[in-house]
């Protein structure tokens, strides 16, 4: 059986984002509550916002810098104040930019690392001891191929989502008794995002791709839906790359 989703509670960073909104609007689609957190773009979040309101679900919008160690706590105090306990976290806010290994210097860095990887650490240290109280919680890190391969992007990147990775077995296998899954989800050259703003049917990728063209973030937010609702998948990378990673 796979989970209902009707009347959860689910924490959601990166909501102004291409991906971030398509998986807010199919989590309302689903009955889920949002808490949506953006970086900038606070008109994106509130149009999903309203999108989901319109559907009756409760929704909170509110700003939070990732990069800010302190960001995670407040986020998670707002959001159990606002709507209850979260019951599905989706940290899908991150920051690339393109840099050889021999320009990358320590503030780009830590700040990558600081949004990718530490921020989605202290947002999970945070709501997992409600989650396994309840014994119910599915926490999807939103990760890229990049974190296989090295991507394309830089060192700092690859290294802060492959780190998500290792966050993620060591978590996944210490909840997965209390009815808590934990998993990622590694898109890859996905279009019309703020990240990568190709066109969805025009759109050039910078390396090719088996299928073709390049994601959609619709197609990102199926799949993510469909890990959310399984609670049998856990400590599990599943890709999403149009066949650029081959995998057994």
């Amino acid at each position: 059986m796979t989970e209902d989703l009707t009347g959860r509670v689910a924490l959601l960073t990166g909501a102004s984002g291409g991906i971030g909104m398509a998986i807010a609007c199919q989590l309302a689609d689903e009955g889920a509550d949002l808490c949506l957190a953006y970086g900038r773009n606070a008109d994106d979040a509130e149009s999903v916002g309203d999108y989901a309101r319109k559907l009756g679900r409760r929704v909170t919008v509110a700003s939070a810098d990732m990069a800010d160690p302190h960001a995670p706590a407040a986020l998670v105090e707002h959001a159990v104040a606002e709507l209850g306990q979260v019951d599905i976290l989706i940290p899908n806010a991150g920051t690339a930019h393109i840099n050889d290994w021999r320009d990358i210097d320590l503030a780009s860095w830590n700040t990558t690392l600081a949004v990718n990887l530490t921020a989605p650490f202290l947002l999970a240290q945070q709501v997992l001891p409600g989650m396994i109280e309840r014994k119910f919680g599915r926490i999807l890190f939103i990760s890229s191929v990049a974190a296989i391969t090295g991507g394309v992007v830089g060192a700092h990147y690859a290294a802060s989502k492959a780190g998500l990775h290792g966050l993620m077995h060591h978590l996944a296998a210490r909840v997965a008794a209390d009815g808590v899954t934990v998993n990622s989800l590694a898109p890859a050259l996905v279009g019309a995002t703020k990240m990568f703003p190709a066109d969805l049917d025009t759109g050039k990728p910078p390396v090719p791709i088996p299928v073709g063209r390049v994601g959609r973030p619709d197609e990102m937010a199926d799949m993510a839906i469909a890990m959310l609702r399984n609670g049998y998948l856990t400590n599990k990378v599943i890709t999403l790359d149009g066949g650029i990673v081959p995998r057994d």
